[in-house]
């Protein structure tokens, strides 16, 4: 005997501060290989209101399940691979021997880059085009509008850097 099939939806925040859903219910999402979407739609403005498109899709309630399926789909649709392959992680160097356990004051991403290669600038550039020139990269990069967390925290060490040399007098 089996079970009868549950249909399933997932729902995920688009880069538009909306929400795209994908929904199954002729047979479970499966990983490999991937398995489309009986349907899937974005726009909605909540949570709620993409459940209730998925469900009207589907003619029938539908359970939700893990938010990673939608951004699978989203992926998918880009022409990305469904899930990403994961990174190789890099063993840090053992500290170097000495009485200094100090840590870095920048982030591992930024060592040995000019603060302001990293905002655009050249070295002469002014308080108000440091400002200018993080705002633009912030509203890129910033995670609150769909930016990576890494790249932002780089951004604002760049700028948080270059501000500090402005302040410090320069050595002849």
């Amino acid at each position: 005997m089996t079970l009868p099939l549950r249909g399933v939806y997932a729902v995920t925040p688009t880069r538009r501060r909306r929400f795209l859903w994908a929904a199954w219910w002729t047979a479970e999402p499966a990983r490999e290989p991937f398995r489309p979407p009986d349907a899937s739609q974005g726009g909605a403005r909540t949570v709620e209101e993409a459940r209730a498109q998925a469900e009207r899709a589907a003619g029938r309630p539908l359970v939700e399940i893990e938010p990673a399926w939608a951004t699978a789909w989203t992926r998918v649709l880009r022409g990305e691979p469904p899930w990403p392959k994961p990174r190789a992680r890099r063993e840090a160097p053992p500290p170097p021997p000495g009485p200094s356990s100090r840590a870095p004051s920048r982030p591992a991403s930024a060592r040995g880059v000019s603060p302001f290669a990293v905002l655009g600038l050249v070295e002469a550039a002014s308080a108000d085009e440091i400002r200018q020139a993080f705002r633009r990269l912030a509203l890129v990069t910033h995670p609150d509008r769909g930016g990576d967390a890494r790249e932002f925290m780089r951004v604002k060490w760049a700028h948080d850097e270059a501000m500090a040399r402005l302040a410090r007098p320069r050595r002849r």
